[in-house]
């Protein structure tokens, strides 16, 4: 019923930047508080950040003061600006409702290496 798709995963030095978007398409309800996962190999999944439809964030210790979460309503996309990447951000990114959640995409993947 709901699509997430998830885009902008690549290679990228450490201390580089990199902008990551989920594209949520079928049908769906509005004014859903919206989130960021990662999952490393062999590694647990994680929450990342939240947004809610009005604006509402909230980030893990682990990117505050790096990353940025945002959201366009009107495009129904949520994105994820990462700054300053460390090679423990490297997994693959994935976006999906903070509650009720939607089966997941295929996510994204980003690596961070020199």
């Amino acid at each position: 019923q709901v699509q997430l798709v998830e885009s902008g995963g690549a290679l990228v030095q450490p201390g580089g930047s990199l902008t990551l978007s989920c594209a949520v398409s079928g049908r769906t309800i509005r004014m859903r508080a919206m989130a960021w996962y990662r999952q490393a190999p062999g590694k647990q999944r994680e929450w990342v950040a939240q947004i809610t439809y009005s604006g509402l964030i909230s980030y893990a210790d682990f990117v505050k003061g790096r990353f940025t979460i945002s959201r366009d309503n009107s495009k129904d996309t949520l994105y994820l600006q990462m700054n300053v990447l460390k090679p423990e951000d490297t997994a693959v990114y994935y976006c999906n409702f903070v509650t009720d959640l939607a089966s997941w995409g295929q996510g994204t993947q980003v690596t961070v290496s020199s």
